[in-house]
């Protein structure tokens, strides 16, 4: 009886996981919809547990029940190689979609760069601080920064050459700290009026400027937004302007969205941006409490002008967020090195129809334009 009730249960739940899978490739903007995009990493865990599972039980059964473990396995096993097969460009068995700096690289043409949610309750500035002062970055930029994070910043870093202080008390605060000169650098809300970004040109220490985008999006959650509308067009959005500038760019910050959604890949696709951690690992940031539960949401993308020299995953600090580190060299000259991705009609398509509907989302709420058009 017991082995019958497992075997139904295990049924049951390779059921429940094609069904996740399925809704994860559907185009909705419902944020249980956009969830099950999150955890492909333990739902092909689970689905290998039951391709296991359900080969054991084989054996056990009566004639009905092997029939029910095999469509376990079967089931498991394809939900875990679709699962796979979306995660697997973020590990190290993949190619690299860019290509290291050589040794010869000055110094004078890379930027690092230090991206922290620091979680606005958390009061362990000095965790991250001391982060900060080891590893030396070029720039800083901390996200959920209310006041009292803005005087433990200015405090320590408050000398740094360029600063933007946006601070705000709705876990959507946003700070800029930069040893390089920010030239012509202004915050913007682009689809919501309490949600900033930062867009500047950073003047590298060889004098040339690359436009540098600091975001911070909405994520779809019930407790914060019931459609993941507002994240994707923002999103979007800025992909569009990278992609008609045609200018060096960067852009960095807890987006509230994994490397491997589908609006990510469209937003990578439509840029033309490319994802250092592709070939390199998954550099999970979130939520450092779990080790079990962790994704990676704080990104640093850059277009084909740049070499990857360093990424690193930073330590805990009482943040439900890791730092990450990234160190990136200017090198448009060899550009040809990396693996640029690009979109096709119907992806640039959908991109604008997104960035539309987010558009008319504003428009409704009485907020006019977006500062990017």
């Amino acid at each position: 009886m017991f082995i019958t009730i497992l075997a139904w249960l295990m049924f049951g739940l390779s059921i429940l996981l094609c069904l996740v899978s399925t809704l994860g490739r559907l185009s909705h903007y419902e944020w249980w919809i956009r969830a099950c995009e999150f955890p492909r990493v333990q739902i092909a865990a689970v689905a290998c547990i039951l391709v296991v599972g359900g080969l054991l039980l084989d054996s056990t059964q009566t004639l009905a029940g092997v029939a029910l473990s095999q469509w376990t396995w079967a089931l498991g096993l394809i939900v875990m190689i679709y699962q796979l097969s979306r995660i697997l460009p973020w590990t190290r068995w993949w190619p690299t979609q860019m290509e290291d700096a050589n040794g010869k690289v000055s110094g004078e043409h890379c930027v690092t760069l230090l991206v922290a949610n620091v979680l606005t309750p958390n009061r362990n500035s000095e965790g991250l601080i001391n982060q900060v002062k080891q590893h030396q970055p070029d720039i800083l930029l901390v996200v959920e920064s209310d006041l009292w994070w803005q005087s433990k910043l200015d405090e320590a870093f408050g000398d740094w050459h360029s600063i933007v202080r946006v601070p705000q008390d709705n876990l959507y605060g946003m700070h800029l700290y930069s040893r390089l000169p920010l030239e012509d650098a202004k915050v913007h809300y682009l689809i919501e009026d309490d949600i900033p970004s930062i867009r500047a040109w950073v003047k590298l220490p060889g004098g040339k400027r690359v436009r540098f985008y600091a975001l911070h999006p909405r994520p779809p959650a019930p407790n914060e937004s019931e459609e993941s509308l507002c994240r994707d067009s923002e999103l979007l959005l800025v992909g569009q302007q990278v992609y008609r500038d045609k200018e060096p760019a960067i852009v960095a910050g807890d987006l509230n969205d994994v490397a491997w959604s589908r609006t990510t890949r469209l937003f990578r696709r439509t840029s033309g941006m490319l994802d250092p951690r592709r070939g390199r690992g998954m550099f999970n940031t979130f939520h450092a409490g779990y080790w079990f539960m962790r994704w990676p949401l704080d990104h640093v993308f850059c277009t084909e002008h740049f070499l990857h020299k360093r990424m690193q995953r930073l330590d805990y600090f009482g943040s439900d967020h890791f730092p990450i580190l990234a160190t990136l060299c200017f090198r448009p000259s060899e550009s040809d090195r990396n693996d640029k991705p690009s979109a096709n009609g119907e992806e640039r398509d959908e991109a604008r129809e997104i960035i539309d509907d987010g558009k008319q989302l504003r428009k409704s709420r009485g907020l006019g334009d977006s500062a990017l058009g």
